[in-house]
């Protein structure tokens, strides 16, 4: 009789267990649950958000699929993020509840139609102008071609009523622009010569407020616009000046093209039904980390982590290069790209922040909206 009460109390005890797993798994899955603020996230831009299309891009030399990249990422292995680790397009997958976004090369080399927590056609090279050679790079044209397919395979997957709900609550990010402005403001660039930078910067938004509006025409509503940075601060720039100061007619020119796509979003709002947007003013922000790095958890605001030559920043990261141990201490991963740290202050203050620096709305609020 005792050895029998002894196995029931063992029998008990082992069911106990399994059901306080179960009830334990089955609340954090509720969770994850309630943590998925929209359906989708679909990511357009180019080497500041590329999780990993570029690896599909055989004769493309645009890759970061080598150490040291990657080497905080959690497998501690390359990727094809410009990255020491995360970037921008994971942490703002996050926090929206979401797994990081699928490559979309990566889904049509594995034959996968799977497009229910969205995708990513960002590029590492990629431009708001098609470039002379799209073999290196996705340009944005190109990803917007990439989406009107997407667009279709969703429709043709759940109807279209259920597919245009699908959509419009769901987010759009882009961030591109960047390697427009530095390709004409490149040490050799035959653009200058053709071009005012007026009518450079006039053409760039332009032709970007014409993929915004297909973009939309395909189902988008909710945008999340990701300005072009203080690029004349990146240590590429900087290196080219004999006092490591920043290239400020780049910076100029930037701002200038950010002011002109505002102007777009506005009327965008005013004039398209249901087209809601959250500008992050990265230009700013990371200005504020360069001027003032202690106040943001930063030590070196101007060398880059990994690279060769002056401020590591006259070769790119590649196995030889030198890399730094303090990489949460550096701004800049690269000559060009921020750090996982810094690409997490970013997507922080994009998400959360107040209207000096993301607005009219920020990221939460354009979700609840």
């Amino acid at each position: 009789m005792a050895l029998l009460l002894r196995i029931n109390m063992k029998l008990a005890r082992k069911i106990y267990l399994i059901v306080l797993f179960l009830l334990m798994f089955n609340m954090k899955s509720l969770n994850n649950a309630e943590a998925q603020l929209v359906p989708a996230l679909f990511m357009f831009g180019d080497s500041l958000a590329d999780v990993g299309n570029n690896n599909h891009l055989p004769l493309s030399i645009e890759k970061a699929d080598f150490p040291h990249n990657g080497i905080d990422f959690p497998s501690s292995k390359p990727t094809g993020r410009f990255s020491n680790g995360k970037n921008a397009a994971d942490f703002l997958a996050e926090k929206l509840g979401l797994p990081s976004c699928s490559p979309y090369l990566l889904l049509m080399h594995t034959k996968s139609n799977n497009f229910s927590n969205g995708v990513s056609f960002a590029s590492g090279g990629a431009g708001i102008f098609d470039a002379d050679d799209q073999l290196l790079s996705i340009p944005m044209n190109k990803q917007i071609e990439y989406y009107a397919a997407v667009q279709g395979t969703i429709m043709q997957q759940t109807g279209q009523a259920k597919a245009t709900d699908f959509l419009s609550k769901s987010i759009f990010a882009i961030v591109i622009g960047s390697n427009d402005i530095l390709g004409y403001f490149g040490s050799s660039s035959k653009k200058m010569k053709k071009t005012t930078p007026q009518e450079y910067v006039a053409s760039m938004v332009q032709t970007i407020k014409g993929q915004l509006k297909k973009i939309y025409d395909i189902g988008a509503r909710k945008f999340v616009i990701i300005g072009v940075a203080s690029v004349g601060c990146s240590p590429a720039q900087r290196a080219r000046s004999k006092t490591e100061a920043c290239n400020e007619e780049a910076n100029i020119w930037a701002s200038k093209y950010n002011q002109g796509l505002l102007s777009v979003l506005q009327e965008f709002k005013t004039e398209l039904q249901g087209f809601q947007y959250s500008y992050f003013n990265t230009y700013d922000v990371l200005l504020n980390l360069i001027q003032q790095p202690a106040t943001y958890g930063f030590k070196e605001p101007k060398t880059a982590c990994c690279g060769l030559g002056n401020l590591n920043a006259q070769v790119p990261c590649i196995p030889i290069s030198n890399l730094c141990t303090n990489r949460s201490d550096h701004v800049f991963w690269d000559f060009y790209h921020p750090t996982e740290a810094a690409d997490r202050l970013f997507m922080d203050i994009a998400f959360d922040g107040p209207k000096q620096y993301v607005f009219p709305v920020n990221v939460r609020e354009l979700v609840s909206s």
